[in-house]
């Protein structure tokens, strides 16, 4: 679970700044950047938590806040 999450999460980062890159050297339009540049961030945002959450100790149960 967590290599895929890995995986599409690099996936997505890179859906955010190839395109970017891309239209600097004039191959693809603003319209087509913007799209997959918000579709990469959306999926970054949402994946990306999955394999980057920290475990909660053993003993929280017992912490009284």
């Amino acid at each position: 679970m967590k290599t895929t999450a890995k995986v599409l999460s690099l996936i997505a980062l890179a859906a955010t700044i190839v395109p970017c890159m891309l239209f600097a050297a004039g191959s693809i339009g603003h319209e087509m950047v913007k799209w997959i540049a918000l579709l990469g961030t959306i999926v970054w945002f949402v994946v990306t938590p999955a394999w980057m959450g920290r475990d909660v100790p053993i003993d929280a149960a017992e912490v009284e806040i």
